[in-house]
């Protein structure tokens, strides 16, 4: 073999190799290529999401409108002296019931009892003299007659019976004042109700200027709510006041509980102006209240029933979901894929939301496990969940 075939021989391995290693580069790429352009099936497929549904429901339900309202008296008055002295004795005992005319608290009477004994004796003595000025009257036009007496005798004598006259009268009204005043002395409960703190003791001063009173009686029984809504519902209201032509229907609640109503009653006054700083007008309802379970300054959840029951299509108002662009519901579709659909909701009542728009009835909706969900997501019923007791959706 001569020198010059060696560096040939060379030469012809070397691209051998290269050509195996380019052949098994290309090879371990299109391996690759088809594994990516053909992927495990399994491994396509999202799990489906396990979720509770319910369907929409077309029920019977009333239609009412929502608010938050204080309890107040019926009736409050705070009780004052009239007249200054001092306070001999009340009559009441702090908080209890006290009926209209009830004698509360007595004021020392001695003075004005006094001046009206002074006014009846000073009446008594112009009295007398009233009727001896008339019997002088009389022998005066008798003297007259028979030019006994003069004409100017005569008209004083006259003049004398009109200015007693007139002292009777005047003692007659400082009789009736003295009276009256002395009627303050005696205080009396003006209304029915229940008495609060009592705010003066026995033996202080009480003056007619003082700011602060003896006492504050609440009437509670009948008792009154006063609450606001949005100044939109107010076509609303009157609307329904005419259709009706009876006082509305209003129900309160407490606030921790929307299930035991406390109290149910009438709507008796829509105020008669709008609060443009609030853009809310205010409502007032009177109540029984025998048990009390209302009470002035408690806070209360009050529905104001519109009109009778009407048919409409609800949902547990926990379906229901917002964004940007309103209100929402997941709904699962035929092939058990969940999908977004925008819904109108009129209002929500007892944890029932009342669907204007964008739903039918017995449509399945996504209840629970929607934060789980996209557009197209596969899910599976959630059996537990199922099982669990439906929201409670009867309207009051």
């Amino acid at each position: 073999m001569t020198t010059s075939m060696i560096p040939k021989r060379s030469t012809l391995l070397i691209s051998a190799a290269v050509i195996v290693v380019l052949g098994g580069a290309a090879w371990s790429l299109m391996h690759r290529t088809d594994a990516v352009a053909a992927p495990n099936p399994q491994a396509s497929q999202s799990p489906a999401v396990s979720v509770t549904t319910v369907q929409v429901q077309e029920r019977d339900i009333p239609l009412y409108l929502s608010g938050v309202g204080t309890v107040t008296a019926n009736a409050s008055v705070t009780v004052k002296a009239r007249i200054d002295g001092q306070l001999d004795k009340v009559g009441f005992i702090e908080g209890q019931d006290v009926k209209a005319g009830q004698l509360l608290a007595q004021i020392d009477p001695r003075a004005l009892r006094a001046q009206l004994e002074q006014t009846q004796a000073q009446q008594a003595k112009d009295q007398a003299q009233l009727i001896n000025a008339k019997i002088d009257l009389q022998r005066y036009t008798t003297l007259r007659q028979q030019d006994a007496a003069t004409q100017q005798q005569l008209d004083t004598q006259k003049a004398l019976v009109a200015q007693l006259e007139a002292a009777v009268k005047t003692d007659e009204a400082q009789i009736s004042y003295a009276k009256v005043q002395l009627g303050y002395t005696t205080i009396n409960a003006p209304i029915s109700g229940r008495v609060g703190a009592r705010l003066v003791d026995p033996g202080n001063i009480v003056h007619a200027a003082d700011a602060n009173g003896l006492v504050v009686i609440n009437q509670i029984d009948p008792i009154t709510v006063l609450f606001t809504l949005p100044e939109d519902a107010v076509p609303a209201i009157n609307r329904a006041q005419l259709d009706n032509r009876k006082s509305l229907k209003v129900t309160a609640f407490a606030r921790t509980n929307n299930d035991d109503p406390l109290a149910t009653g009438q709507l008796i006054l829509l105020n008669n102006q709008i609060d443009t700083t609030s853009g809310t007008v205010q409502l007032k309802a009177r109540f029984a209240n025998p048990r009390h379970t209302l009470w002035p300054g408690q806070y209360v959840n009050v529905n104001l029933q519109m009109d009778d029951h009407a048919m409409a299509l609800t949902l547990p108002a926990a379906a229901i979901q917002r964004n940007q662009n309103g209100t929402y519901v997941y709904i699962v579709k035929a092939d058990e894929t969940a999908a977004i659909q925008p819904v109108k909701v009129a209002r929500i009542q007892d944890g029932i939301a009342v669907i204007a728009k964008g739903l039918e009835q017995s449509q399945r909706v996504v209840l629970d496990g929607q934060y789980k969900l996209k557009p197209g997501s596969r899910i599976v019923e959630n059996k537990a969940g199922a099982a669990a007791p439906a929201v409670k959706g009867s309207a009051k």
